[in-house]
């Protein structure tokens, strides 16, 4: 891969942080200090951030990318919903992304590199455009209908998802309440997932143990787990990686595993693979 000197800057991807940064940091703690969030907005940030959240891990992730048990149409498109609500780009792209990743870790092809430092593999590699990325990473994905449907409307499905708490803080509280709901389960929400999600590239290839291999960088870390519901398990996960589960032990916190499970229960979810006992 060029080196990002030597790459074009994607301002789309740069005026997105950028808002959302100032938001966060500006917006937020203003709205807080003349107005003040309602009961309602801290229980749609927590909601909207499980919700999305499992959007990337399920969905994106163990269902999409690694293939490790498949659903019910209507459950997979429920998740690719809440995987574009992340606004962590279409699944199409951010699938193929992972292929590549998992194909060339810690090589130069890798997109989220941890061997070039933790800015470039938490954030900073999004900010260049990537003319390098291989569409046999993408060619599966899209021969699926769904997959390219989401991919098509993605830009319409993060504006619901923002639009969301928008309309539900408008019904409690007029204009401020939507305010105020679209900040902190739109805004800040939108924010804590980006970098929980940011952490398993970074940190987990950088902190942590590696008792399943040492083939790459990965690692495992329990207390990431927690923010990032069970991929913190990463050095399990590069070494057994069609296993829908991240944490293979019972007591293992992957919430993840927990719904693929409860859903297999209720015949939504089926051919559940798993690489260990």
């Amino acid at each position: 891969m060029a080196d990002s000197t030597t790459q074009s800057v994607c301002w789309g991807t740069v005026a997105l942080f950028t808002a959302l940064t100032v938001l966060t940091f500006v917006g937020v703690p203003l709205f807080a200090y003349f107005y003040d969030y309602t009961l309602l907005d801290w229980v749609l940030l927590a909601v909207l951030y499980v919700v999305t959240g499992m959007g990337i891990t399920v969905g994106y992730h163990r269902m999409i990318t690694h293939r490790s048990f498949e659903s019910h149409p209507w459950v997979k498109a429920c998740l690719l919903v809440m995987g574009g609500w992340a606004v962590q780009n279409s699944a199409l792209m951010w699938c193929a992304d992972h292929i590549r990743h998992h194909a060339h870790t810690d090589e130069e092809a890798d997109p989220y590199n941890a061997s070039k430092g933790f800015w470039h593999s938490h954030v900073g590699w999004l900010f260049f455009d990537t003319p390098h990325r291989e569409d046999r990473f993408a060619a599966k994905l899209r021969t699926d209908p769904m997959i390219m449907w989401q991919h098509r409307y993605y830009w319409v499905i993060v504006a619901s998802g923002l639009l969301l708490p928008f309309a539900l803080g408008y019904l409690n509280g007029g204009f401020t309440g939507g305010l105020g709901c679209f900040l902190l389960a739109g805004v800040l929400r939108t924010v804590l997932v980006l970098n929980s999600t940011f952490t398993i590239n970074s940190l987990c290839h950088m902190v942590g143990t590696q008792p399943h291999g040492t083939q790459d960088s990965s690692r495992d870390s329990w207390l990431i787990s927690f923010i990032s519901f069970g991929e913190g398990y990463h050095n399990y996960h590069h070494t057994y990686s069609h296993d829908y589960r991240n944490g293979s032990k019972w007591y293992n916190f992957d919430p993840s595993k927990w719904l693929i499970y409860s859903l297999s229960l209720l015949g939504l979810t089926y051919n559940l693979h798993r690489e260990r006992t």
